[in-house]
C-alpha cells in the first residue's frame, strides 16, 4: 500500500492538519473547534457510506476510510487509536443519543433509560444498517469487547447509579441485590428490543416495565408493602 498513493495520502494528511492549525490561530479555539468537528463529521460520513455500500466491517480498514474521507491515515489515528474506537462512535452516532435524567425519583430516571432502550430498539429495526452492524460487531469478539467498554458498560454504571440512589432514598428495600434489579428492570425492554424482533415497543412500556417491577420492590409497611408510585 505504499508508493506514490501512500506519499499523496500522507501529504493529504499534512494539509488537512495544517488547515486545522491556521483555523485555530486566526480564531482561537472558537474557530479551530468547528473546522475539527468538521473534519470527524467526514470520516464518520466516510464508514457510514462504506456501510452503506455493503462493505463488511472486516474489509473497512483505516486507509480505506481515510481515502474516501479525503483525509489521511495520521488525522484519522489523531481522533482514534483504532478501528475498533471509530467503529464504536460510529454506531453511537447512528444510535439515539443517550439521555439526561432528570433526576426528580428513581421512577422517574428508570422510565427515561428504559425509554432510550426503546428508542434504539426502534431505530435498530428501522435501520438495516445498523442492525447488519450489531450483528457484524457481535461476530468479532474484539470489535464487540470494545463497544461494550465503551457504550455498553457506561450505560450500566448510569442505571446502577440510579438504582443506588434509590436503596439509599428508601424507594426500594435495601437487602436487593443491585445487580439482579437492574437486570430485572432493563431486561424485558431488552428481550422485546434484540431478541423479540415481532415484540411490540410500544408507547408507555417503560413506564409500565418500571412500575410493574417496583410492586415488588417497594419497601414493605407492616401492613403489607407500599404500592408503587405512579408520578416522576
Amino acid at each position: 500500500m505504499g508508493g506514490a498513493g501512500g506519499a499523496a495520502t500522507e501529504e493529504r494528511s499534512d494539509e488537512v492538519d495544517g488547515a486545522e492549525r491556521e483555523a485555530a490561530g486566526r480564531g482561537g479555539p472558537g474557530r479551530g473547534r468547528p473546522r475539527s468537528e468538521a473534519v470527524e463529521r467526514s470520516i464518520v460520513e466516510g464508514v457510514m457510506k462504506l456501510l452503506e455500500d455493503g462493505v463488511p466491517l472486516a474489509d473497512i480498514s483505516i486507509e480505506r476510510v481515510a481515502r474516501i474521507a479525503g483525509v489521511g491515515k495520521a488525522t484519522i489515528y489523531r481522533r482514534w487509536s483504532g478501528r475498533e474506537e471509530l467503529f464504536c462512535d460510529v454506531l453511537r452516532t447512528s444510535e439515539p443519543p443517550d439521555p439526561e435524567l432528570p433526576g426528580t425519583s428513581m421512577r422517574a430516571d428508570l422510565v427515561v433509560l428504559l425509554e432510550s432502550i426503546r428508542e434504539r430498539g426502534l431505530a435498530n429495526r428501522s435501520s438495516a444498517i445498523i442492525h447488519n452492524v450489531y450483528a457484524q460487531m457481535k461476530s468479532s469478539p474484539k470489535l464487540w469487547a470494545a463497544y461494550h467498554a465503551a457504550v455498553i458498560e457506561p450505560r450500566r454504571r448510569m442505571s446502577f447509579e440510579v438504582l443506588r440512589r434509590g436503596q439509599e432514598n428508601g424507594e426500594i428495600r435495601p437487602d436487593v441485590d443491585i445487580d439482579l434489579v437492574n437486570d430485572l428492570f432493563t431486561g424485558p425492554m431488552l428481550v422485546r428490543a434484540v431478541l423479540r424482533q415481532d415484540a411490540g415497543l410500544e408507547e408507555g412500556l417503560a413506564e409500565r416495565i418500571v412500575d410493574t417491577v417496583l410492586q415488588g420492590l417497594a419497601p414493605q409497611s407492616p401492613s403489607g408493602p407500599d404500592p408503587a408510585p405512579t408520578a416522576g
